[in-house]
């Protein structure tokens, strides 16, 4: 055996979960949720424009299924559903959700019952705790989470909500608190933290536009994360919307088609969210950056 078949052969199982630089998953759910073979599908709430880029179940299945093994931890630190518990649950993890509020929990606990058989409910941990209280929510966990996904609600930089609340929105009735941008180098050193050696830090976030000009957190939250000791190692396109052929199926919704505007208009058109960015970060075994 040669010195280079050796080193391959060592670094094999590394080899096999290794990320490339830019990836771009397709994450459409487009298939109706159905917990038994013959069951109704339940009926889908629409989540509003807002929370597009929040996880869905294709990209919380590619995402535990990339970043972490069977019987590992897989923390979602913004819930503003069930969904990742019940895939992190479905895929033989141990579900961590920061649930601060408790009619959002109660509502949480109740459609877990609803998911999942009780075997895989006892995979399943509610905390009381927002993302601000990281090391409290994983308390006992600490250095053994190898997934933490935060999908940052649509806030600018100071704060304050880039829109009205839906009243139909699931996503809006179960928002947690968010971090401004000067809490969040602190948020990224207590996910550092908690990461097990190797563990990954998903930061899920879409650009928008506010009083007419683009705003993308992604630039600042990567230097963040520099500085709090996590290097940065991959960026996907999470494409949301179904792929026929070579063209992406857009369809707007009642409140975006009240937004079109003459072809005329100097007005910015309609935003269309179509994929979400995903920025994923290492706790390397190190502490290098």
């Amino acid at each position: 055996m040669s010195k280079n078949e050796g080193w391959r052969s060592k670094g094999s199982r590394a080899a096999e979960r290794r990320l490339v630089p830019l990836s771009v998953w397709l994450c459409s759910d487009t298939t109706p949720r159905s917990s038994e073979a013959g069951e109704s599908p339940r009926v889908t709430e629409v989540v509003c424009g807002r929370h597009r880029q929040a996880v869905g179940r294709e990209l919380a299945r590619h995402l535990i299924g990339a970043c972490s093994r069977p019987g590992g931890v897989v923390a979602d630190v913004f819930p503003t559903s069930e969904t990742v518990l019940v895939t992190a649950a479905g895929m033989e993890r141990l579900g961590v959700g920061c649930v601060p509020r408790l009619a959002v929990a109660q509502h949480f606990a109740g459609r877990l019952r609803q998911e999942l058989a009780a075997d895989q409910r006892a995979a399943v941990r509610l905390r009381p705790h927002g993302p601000h209280q990281l090391r409290e929510a994983l308390l006992g966990l600490e250095g053994r989470v190898e997934l933490l996904i935060a999908a940052l609600p649509p806030y600018p930089e100071a704060g304050r909500s880039a829109g009205p609340a839906s009243a139909s929105c699931p996503s809006c009735r179960a928002e947690p608190p968010t971090l401004a941008m000067p809490q969040l180098g602190r948020f990224l050193e207590d996910a550092r933290h908690v990461l097990a050696p190797g563990g990954h830090l998903a930061v899920i976030t879409t650009a928008r536009h506010e009083r007419g000009r683009l705003v993308d957190l992604a630039p600042g939250i990567i230097r963040r994360a520099g500085a709090a000791g996590l290097a940065y190692v991959q960026h996907v396109i999470a494409v949301r919307v179904p792929v026929e052929g070579d063209a992406l199926v857009v369809q707007a919704d009642p409140a975006e088609l009240g937004h079109l505007r003459r072809a005329q208009s100097a007005e910015l058109p309609p935003v269309v969210s179509v994929h979400a960015d995903v920025c994923l970060f290492a706790r390397t075994a190190g502490g290098a950056r």
